[in-house]
């Protein structure tokens, strides 16, 4: 059985052993499992059951990774994506008003047609046609998006009539704890921890309780916590206040986070063939699909690749052991999720902010020499955060990077899928100013 387990990993052809590959999928757990923290204390501000999103993190994680490591064989863990969980609470539930049930219908749209592009051959032709810089540019707005939340849920900024943003009351114990926290987690990272996020939020925590503002009332928990969330979603009422736009949001933000991990991890773990292409990437697409309609029955915003799987990779990870091996703890971490409810969102707030700077370094992706690709990541990168719309975002890189090429004579340059996009993008444009 081991031996015909090793050959399924090709072991030997990538040089690695079991060793190696448990000790990486340990490695990438610890590093990415603040998400078990951090998404249950967004998406709670919708009105979910906190518990209950804890669950669905842990579940849709393990299904995810488990997946991913078991069929398509390579060393990406997966789970909710930050970002994308911010954009589902506080541009479609609190900004938009719609319900979490009916947001949750959206995530599982977005997922089903995910696979019938899949299935079709078609995100396969957007992720070949799609500009690098434009790549980078999403990541960096998603950054700066999560990491503007994050301090506005630490007090650090807070609104101001006068010039929409100010500096808060640094002198507040919740306020102070954050600083504290963004403090340690620095400090944790600089001396080179991985799982510096994590013991962050954990040692935030603790200061908390002994500053005294840590409120936390311990309740009765049970894996069935789930139920407040599973199979809770409202699909038709996707379709009967037309959330189309949220339903694109959903799918082509996933297939920006997906392709820029895949890049990322493979090109790290020297996973390219020959050709520049990364073998088997239909069911790494498909993995992912999956893994967000999973989700969205279990009670989660949409599930995504996760960059931190490279640290696995840093340490030896090739194939798809380390992500079972993640999937597993994630699994088991379905039994400790109540200590998720005495995580404080002065505690949560700086990993927001940590994770929207390592974000942030897809920046040097960008050729800021060229006007044709430096303009339109600029307006992609600032407009995400400025709008507080994703969407926005990509409207605005996508059609100023297709004019631009065009008006400056370099059109030819400009696959012809994003001119399709571009002139989706163009027709929401329209539709906005006509709503306004």
């Amino acid at each position: 059985m081991r031996h015909s387990l090793e050959r399924y990993f090709q072991f030997t052809e990538l040089g690695t052993n079991w060793r190696t590959e448990i000790l990486a999928g340990l490695t990438t757990f610890v590093t990415m499992a603040y998400i078990i923290f951090v998404n249950p204390a967004i998406l709670s501000e919708t009105g979910m059951p906190r518990n209950a999103v804890t669950a669905a993190t842990c579940l849709s994680a393990a299904v995810g990774s488990l997946l991913m490591g078991a069929y398509a064989r390579y060393p990406i863990a997966l789970a909710p994506g930050m970002g994308l969980n911010a954009y589902f609470t506080y541009a479609v539930v609190k900004g938009m008003g719609v319900p979490w049930q009916t947001a949750l219908g959206a995530v599982f749209l977005s997922g089903v047609i995910f696979l019938i592009l899949t299935a079709a051959g078609i995100r396969q032709l957007i992720l070949e046609a799609i500009p690098q810089e434009l790549f980078a540019a999403v990541a960096v707005g998603i950054g700066l998006f999560i990491a503007f939340i994050g301090f506005r849920n630490s007090g650090i900024v807070v609104n101001n009539a006068a010039t929409a943003v100010a500096l808060g009351n640094l002198r507040s114990p919740q306020t102070i704890l954050a600083l504290a926290g963004l403090l340690i987690m620095g400090a944790l990272m600089a001396r080179g921890v991985r799982a510096a996020i994590l013991l962050g939020i954990l040692g935030t925590t603790v200061l908390g309780a002994l500053m005294g503002v840590l409120e936390w009332k311990p309740q009765p928990y049970s894996p069935a916590e789930l139920t407040g969330t599973l199979f809770r979603l409202d699909i038709p009422g996707v379709l009967e206040i037309g959330l189309l736009e949220v339903v694109f949001v959903f799918l082509f933000v996933d297939l920006f986070d997906n392709i820029g991990t895949l890049v990322a991890v493979g090109k790290r773990a020297k996973l390219f063939n020959d050709a520049g292409r990364i073998p088997r990437v239909t069911r790494i697409l498909t993995c992912d699909a999956t893994a967000s309609v999973v989700g969205s029955l279990a009670g989660t915003s949409t599930v995504v690749s996760y960059i931190e799987s490279a640290a696995g990779v840093v340490a030896g990870g090739r194939t798809g052991v380390p992500a079972i091996v993640c999937g597993l703890l994630f699994l088991a971490s379905l039994f400790v999720a109540p200590l998720a409810g005495a995580i404080p969102t002065a505690a949560t707030a700086p990993a927001l902010i940590i994770v929207g700077a390592l974000m942030l370094s897809h920046a040097a992706e960008i050729d800021w020499q060229d006007p044709a690709h430096s303009i339109p990541a600029f307006l992609t990168l600032t407009a995400i955060p400025l709008t507080f719309s994703i969407a926005n975002g990509l409207a605005f890189g996508f059609t100023s990077f297709t004019l631009i090429k065009l008006l400056s004579g370099r059109a030819r340059e400009v696959n012809w899928l994003v001119w399709v996009l571009t002139a989706l993008f163009i027709a929401r444009f329209f539709y906005l100013g006509k709503a306004a």
